[in-house]
């Protein structure tokens, strides 16, 4: 049985197998005919992304923003669960995982919609299903891809289990583990705020609002159309921001200043936020800082964020925190699970992979006794 994280986010898919890692933008894009191909430049397990699914074909990531007619994105929390999940998750598992056993996926979403879209978003990805991969060079690929069991929790406490847990799913920081912890994590839609104490849920400091990074990318989008007549799609600008600098038609235009200027807004009004959310919360010992947009706001965040934060590493791509604390986990949930035959040497005992949680709760060793007690035991029986 192969353990995955998967984070279908507004700006980015991830997925994450404690070996594997792959991460494209969440764009989905029409399947056209290429006539040439050059076989020139940088080549990886998305840069051609080329799938088909249920009988339909799709571009996916870059290879949809480069070559589809319309490649379509959303920041629409409805449109993601009905429209892209699905793709985008299977393509995901698909790349990252080699076995054509069960695979248990444990995943997350933004706190203000987990109870309204968990089950629909399970009922979206489980199941069995047959995922074709079409290469550059005319070789297809078919997988099966058997999502067994899933697991949803609230996506700001994958950075949390990415701190505390070993790659094995055992805790490393007891210290951190029976702490106050707040975390904020900065998406490209949505920015999401959580506490959890010895490492249960409090609802009353935990929230999402509208503030990702995306608010940002549109200020960016309407000062280029408002100067060069151009409109430029959100997902298109995330490579010109580190450089500060986008060239449209031939001409340069430098958007330094106007970054500066509207991520200290957007610094203000997460930290203002924040403020207002966790008024009560004055005991909290660590304030994690997590997500993509993470990265770009976090040297004006900082400063007006009043408490103990963790800074980001800087050899660290923060946009896997996440998805790396679902994966470990998922080793600490279903780790210590028997399977009595290997589906992969005989079919017919592949019901035997199909354990139940409760049976896997039951194969619990000292470790995870000592973990329950400090709060986890809530967590490991949802779902």
């Amino acid at each position: 049985m192969e353990i995955v994280g998967i984070d279908v986010g507004f700006g980015f898919t991830k997925a994450y197998n404690g070996k594997n890692s792959v991460i494209f933008k969440s764009l989905i894009g029409d399947a056209t005919d290429i006539q040439f191909r050059s076989f020139l430049g940088e080549e990886s397990s998305t840069s051609n992304l080329h799938i088909t699914l249920n009988d339909k074909s799709y571009f996916l990531g870059n290879y949809a923003e480069q070559q589809s007619n319309i490649a379509e994105f959303t920041l629409d929390q409805e449109k993601l669960i009905e429209n892209f999940v699905k793709i985008l998750a299977i393509a995901a598992a698909g790349i990252c995982c080699n076995t054509a056993g069960p695979i248990n996926v444990v995943t997350g979403l933004p706190v203000g919609y987990l109870k309204r879209d968990s089950r629909r978003l399970k009922e979206m990805i489980q199941g069995i299903h047959e995922i074709t991969f079409h290469t550059a060079n005319g070789r297809d690929e078919t997988k099966r891809i058997h999502i067994d069991k899933i697991h949803v929790i609230p996506q700001p406490i994958g950075s949390i289990f990415n701190l505390i847990f070993d790659e094995f799913g055992k805790i490393k920081d007891k210290n951190l583990a029976s702490q106050k912890l707040g975390v904020v994590d900065i998406g490209f839609k949505t920015t999401d705020f959580s506490i959890f104490d010895h490492l249960q849920y409090i609802e009353r400091g935990s929230s999402t609002m509208d503030t990702g990074i995306s608010k940002c990318f549109s200020v960016f989008a309407n000062k280029l159309r408002q100067e060069s007549n151009i409109n430029i799609e959100l997902y298109r600008i995330f490579k010109f921001v580190k450089s500060g600098m986008i060239k449209i038609k031939g001409k340069e235009y430098n958007i330094t200043n106007l970054k500066k200027r509207v991520y200290t807004h957007a610094a203000s009004a997460i930290a203002s936020d924040l403020n207002r959310l966790w008024e009560n919360d004055w005991d909290i010992d660590t304030i994690i800082l997590s997500g993509g947009g993470s990265v770009e706001l976090s040297e004006y965040l900082s400063p007006n964020i009043e408490g103990n934060v963790i800074p980001i590493p800087k050899d660290v791509d923060a946009r896997f925190n996440n998805v790396q604390g679902y994966c470990k986990f998922g080793k600490y949930k279903w780790g210590n699970t028997k399977l009595t035959q290997d589906p992969k040497t005989n079919p017919e005992n592949s019901t035997a992979s199909q354990t139940t949680d409760e049976s896997t709760d039951d194969a619990e060793s000292t470790d995870h006794k000592e973990e329950k007690a400090k709060g986890l035991s809530w967590l490991r029986r949802q779902n």
